[in-house]
């Protein structure tokens, strides 16, 4: 009896013994085989936008301006080529992006009907191991979030709703047993959410987007000509319907929300709504940015478009073809109202300026090749 207490005894302190070594185990791995530190945080800089110090263009002076040697950073004759026989439903910009990019940009893609909440993360967990155990891994990651970011913006304009400057890049680096692991995901601000101010919840929203679409319905049930009729009847409809904002207050002002319902923009709610409704009727459309420079000799960043008609690639500037009108009868002259209108590099480039980098750091894109002449 004496030896079963005994040995019940040696089998209490056995399992003590124990308990206390796998405690202190625990203690030594998390000690000194685990490291976890606060995420490395990365912001989209500023990608293109009209500065509200801007003048539209309201001076018919045709006197070509000219400017100084560009220090801007092309692309090659090559890669024109090759992105010009892109299938632009691929994403004209998409097709452009490194495999990491391509990563970023398919998870916002994928997740698109999520983002309206405006708190969705999106989670890319291990997928870019290989680039972040690489010296500044990081920092390269970083850039290429700034650019799938710039690429999903100019392809996807119908996230109107977004604040892309409120989306944040987190990397997570944890090591257990000396063997590094990384957790990568997007997500907004703490106690924040990357919806526009004017957008802040998913019931604002979807209304926009009803409205929207019962717009865009109503334009293009009128296309009924050929192609080019298509692009014109588009064309004048946002120049007679749309008024330049001036004030750059107006809601939407900046996207195809303040174009199409609004019916108040600046260049890029032109340019924008310009794009959204070509490529719903069908068509290649795709946004141009850099400088445009007006017959004052003001300098001003702009946007416009280029469209793809016959197999050719064309200039198109809504903005320009809508100029704020003083006196008369606010009406705006054929001779005026087609200026811009499916153009020629030899028009086009006597005033407006390509920057092949949508921000200050951002990658280097590619144009599709417009035609040297006019339609």
């Amino acid at each position: 009896m004496r030896k079963k207490f005994l040995n019940l005894i040696l089998f209490f302190i056995l399992i003590f013994l124990i308990t206390l070594i796998v405690i202190f185990g625990i203690f030594i791995y998390q000690e000194f085989f685990t490291d976890s530190s606060e995420p490395v945080i990365y912001k989209v800089d500023k990608i293109f936008a009209e500065e509200p110090d801007m003048e539209k263009n309201s001076n018919y002076d045709n006197t070509s301006v000219s400017i100084a040697e560009s220090i801007r950073t092309t692309p090659t004759q090559s890669n024109i080529e090759s992105i010009n026989n892109k299938n632009s439903s691929a994403g004209f910009f998409y097709s452009q992006l490194n495999k990491n990019q391509k990563i970023i940009y398919d998870g916002l893609m994928k997740n698109k009907q999520y983002l309206k909440q405006g708190n969705y993360v999106i989670n890319y967990k291990d997928s870019f191991t290989d680039t972040l155990s690489e010296e500044n891994g990081s920092d390269k990651l970083g850039d290429d979030y700034q650019s799938a970011i710039e690429a999903f913006t100019y392809d996807n304009i119908d996230v109107f709703y977004l604040d892309l400057n409120k989306m944040f890049l987190n990397i997570e680096t944890s090591t257990k047993f000396f063997k590094t692991t990384y957790n990568v995901y997007i997500s907004a601000a703490n106690d924040s959410n990357y919806l526009s101010k004017e957008f802040q919840t998913t019931e604002k929203i979807e209304k926009a987007i009803s409205e929207l679409e019962a717009e865009k319905e109503n334009i293009i049930s009128h296309l009924n000509g050929t192609d080019y009729q298509n692009i014109l009847y588009i064309h004048d409809y946002l120049v007679n319907n749309v008024e330049y904002d001036s004030t750059y207050q107006s809601i939407g002002s900046y996207n195809i929300y303040g174009a199409l319902v609004e019916k108040k923009c600046v260049c890029e709610g032109y340019a924008k709504a310009f794009k959204y409704l070509l490529n719903s009727a069908g068509y290649d459309c795709e946004l141009m940015q850099g400088t445009a420079t007006n017959s004052s000799g003001q300098s001003e960043n702009h946007m416009w478009n280029c469209v793809k008609l016959n197999d050719k690639w064309y200039a198109i500037d809504v903005t320009w073809d809508d100029p704020i009108i003083i006196g008369g009868n606010g009406r705006t002259s054929n001779e005026y109202k087609y200026r811009y209108y499916l153009k020629g590099t030899q028009t086009f480039d006597k005033d407006h300026f390509l920057e092949y980098q949508l921000s200050e750091n951002g990658k280097t894109f590619s144009y599709p090749n417009v035609s040297r002449e006019d339609y």
